[in-house]
Parts: structure tokens; C-alpha cells; sequence
């Protein structure tokens, strides 16, 4: 059964968030259990501070342990500091009043950090695939869940490029999980393509990560979040695969834009949550439909240094290309993760290679601090964010302009 609260009109206020989260928690039979909470990291929008009030005030004296772990998936581990900012709280509050309750980070190298729960045989990989790919694939997962007796999720549902929406089982997979089933099947979303899985609800690589997610033998809940920007417009809490199912409908009519037509200049501006091409490449990736062919979308971020703390390196060594310049000539790139492959070409758009001759359907070009000889280097287009002035950006879709503040959350598509 799904509980939800949901705003009559407009957002929920931070009192009626907070009653609804200690409700729901008073409710759950975890006296004397362990829980363990998951949570986002912070380039995911969503009021962490306040969730993380409500949970442990509701909890922390029912449950004989409360802890949290950081779903980073590849994302880099956070600092004490960067925690204590995630949740918004003083360093001396964390060694005081929540003393008891640890903060662990996700550590997806870390064979020692990984429980394996068990391997998806080739045949079921191939029929979830639709025939895409035909491997088994282990499945892992950080084994710190073995520890606890409940599990509960806790993140927004935004239209997504590899599993089509956000949100539920995909906090442990890629959130907690090892590298090689993550790799899998953000690779299978990058052979289905951005274009035809973002903002789909019922994907091939859903299928797959609500098996794995059936794999893990623990009680489990989720809080399921729609969310813009810093303002929740609903939650929904039941099993992971409950609460997400409605929170993906919502989210449809929420986090999808349709426009009339399409635009031969886009100014995608990063926020500020996005502080490498990896996560700000979301930008591209819930734009893209509605860039013109042959038209540019520029990523608008000059406080953007790094194309990845974590990958940066490799995907120096390949570059942004289409999927068919990497299907091609695999051999060539065997060795390279597929989440890797699979980023670089979300980041390029789709197109052709034919002949030897790669032909990208949009230009993407880095207004950002990568300097333009990087740039050049990974295959994308360069322009000094000095001389962009967003105002003259703004209120030129007739002209084929289109300028997105805050862009990367909200999937745009045209409308038919």
C-alpha cells in the first residue's frame, strides 16, 4: 500500500514534510532493528536536511541502530565537511547529537566493501535486454547492508537517461552496487540511446535493476520525493518498487517540458550541483530532443573544472563520440567500462559512423572552465563563458533560442 501527501496546490510546507515522514516512521515496525537509510549525494535536488531532521528524530529512539549511507554510484566520497553541508549540520553537531549515527560513503572499487548477492544468467540478461547483450552479469552491493534488518531509500524521481526514470531500486543499483552490473546496464541504456529511454517509464534497464533489487533478501522502503528545484510538490513511501511506480507517473507530468519546436541554439545553464562534465552533462542528456539537426547546445558553467574527478582520465583517453563509432570498432575499446563508453556518447548525441566518418546530429559545445585545448582533446566544442551574456539569451524561441536556467532536472521534449 502507498501513503503519499502530496500538495493541494502549489508545494508542501516543511511542517507538513516533516509530520508526514514522523507519521510514516512511527508507523513502521523497527523497534529495537537496525536501519540503514540511503540517501543522494548532493547533485541531486531534494530537502536533505529536512528529511534527514524528520528521520532521525522519528527513528533514532525506536531503532537499536540508525545509520546512513551515501548512494555515490562513481561519484567521488564526500568530506566531513561536504556531509555536514549535505545535511546541514555543524561538525560539532555531528560528533554531539548525532554521535551514535554513522555517515558512511558508498566505495564501488573497494572489493572489500562489496558483498556479492548473486549473478543474472546470460538468458536472463537477454531477454530483459531484448536481445542487446548477452552476458551474465554478477551482481554486488555494498555489503554494509548486511549489517542492518531494515532498509529505507530516500530520493527524488526525475526523468533519466539510462533507466528512463530515477528514483526506487536505482538507489542500490548504480547507488551501492559494484562495477560490473552498473556498467552493464548504463551500456544498455546507451544502446537504446537517450533519445528513446529518457523520460520512458517501463525500460529494459528498469527490468533489470528491479530484478537485481529483488536479489537483496531485507526489508525495504522508500521514499519516493517530486521535487523542483529546492521545493517538494509530494512524497510517496511504500516497497522501492511501490513508491516509485507512482512518483515516476507524477514526475511525468512534472519534469517533462513539450515544445512547439525545435531550436538551432540552446544555452543549457549548469547549476551549480554540478561541478564536473559527468554530472553536468545532464544537461545535454534532457535537452537533447529538442535541439535542432545541425544545431549546438552549449553547457553553461564557469564554475565547472573537471570533466571527472573519478573517470576524468579515461575519458580523456577516448573522447565524446556517438554509440556507433564505439560499436564499430569494440575491440578497439574492450577494456573501457561501459558506463564510460556509455557517458561519452550520452554527452555527444546520437548520429552516425559510417565509413570511418563520425557524423554527430548536434554540436556540444563546454562553456566552462576545461580549458579549449581539453576540449578539443574529448572531441567538443569550446567557448570562453566570459563572452556568453545569459540576457541576450533569454525570450528568442521564435528565433529558434532557447535558454534553460538550471537545467538537467526537467527532460524537454517536442511536442507532436
Amino acid at each position: 500500500m502507498i501513503q503519499q501527501c502530496i500538495a493541494e496546490k502549489g508545494f508542501l510546507k516543511p511542517e507538513e514534510i516533516f509530520q508526514f515522514v514522523y507519521n510514516i516512521c512511527s508507523e513502521l515496525e523497527v523497534k529495537g532493528k537496525k536501519v540503514l537509510i540511503i540517501i543522494p549525494d548532493q547533485t541531486r535536488s531534494m530537502p536533505m536536511p529536512l528529511m534527514f531532521r524528520a528521520l532521525t528524530e522519528s527513528l533514532q529512539g525506536l531503532t537499536s541502530q540508525l545509520d546512513f549511507i551515501i548512494a555515490l554510484g562513481t561519484h567521488p566520497p564526500l568530506s566531513e565537511d561536504m556531509i555536514c553541508k549535505l545535511l546541514d549540520i555543524t561538525q560539532e553537531e555531528k560528533n554531539t547529537t548525532y554521535k551514535d549515527i554513522k555517515i558512511i560513503n558508498h566505495a564501488w572499487q573497494d572489493p572489500d566493501a562489496l558483498h556479492l548477492l548473486g549473478t543474472i544468467p546470460r538468458e536472463k540478461i537477454h531477454e530483459f535486454s531484448n536481445g542487446l547483450l548477452n552476458q551474465e552479469v554478477p551482481v554486488q552491493i555494498n555489503r554494509t547492508i548486511l549489517d542492518y534488518d531494515v532498509l529505507i531509500i530516500v530520493g527524488p524521481v526525475f526523468p533519466h537517461e539510462v533507466v528512463g526514470f530515477s528514483g526506487g531500486n536505482k538507489y542500490f543499483f548504480p547507488g551501492i552496487s559494484g562495477p560490473d552490473f552498473l556498467n552493464m546496464f548504463h551500456w544498455l541504456g546507451a544502446l537504446i540511446t537517450n533519445i528513446k529511454i529518457n523520460g520512458v517509464k517501463h525500460t529494459p534497464v528498469r527490468k533489470l535493476i528491479d530484478h537485481a533489487g529483488a536479489m537483496i533478501q531485507k526489508e525495504k522502503y522508500c521514499f519516493a520525493l517530486n521535487v523542483e528545484h529546492d521545493k517538494t510538490r509530494a512524497i510517496f513511501f511504500g516497497t522501492p518498487e511501490g513508491a516509485w511506480d507512482v512518483a515516476s507517473d507524477l514526475s511525468a507530468q512534472t519534469h517533462i517540458i513539450y515544445k512547439p519546436r525545435t531550436y538551432h541554439s540552446v544555452l543549457a545553464e549548469s547549476p551549480l550541483m554540478y561541478d564536473e562534465i559527468w554530472t553536468a552533462g545532464k544537461c545535454m542528456y534532457k535537452l537533447e530532443p529538442v535541439v535542432a539537426d545541425h544545431g549546438e547546445l552549449i553547457i553553461y558553467g564557469p564554475h565547472i573544472k573537471e570533466i571527472s574527478i573519478t573517470h576524468g582520465h579515461l575519458i580523456r583517453k577516448i573522447g565524446y563520440h556517438v554509440r556507433d563509432y564505439f560499436l564499430a570498432q569494440m575491440d578497439k575499446f574492450h577494456d573501457i567500462p561501459g558506463g564510460i563508453l556509455a557517458h561519452s556518447t550520452h554527452v555527444r548525441g546520437i548520429g552516425t559512423y559510417i565509413d570511418g566518418i563520425e557524423k554527430p546530429r548536434v554540436k556540444v559545445t563546454l562553456a566552462t572552465s576545461i580549458p579549449e585545448e581539453v576540449c578539443k582533446e574529448i572531441n567538443l566544442g569550446y567557448t570562453n563563458p566570459a563572452t556568453i551574456n545569459i540576457e541576450e539569451w533569454k525570450n528568442r524561441e521564435d528565433e529558434g533560442v532557447l535558454f534553460v536556467p538550471q537545467a538537467g532536472e526537467v527532460l524537454y521534449r517536442v511536442k507532436n
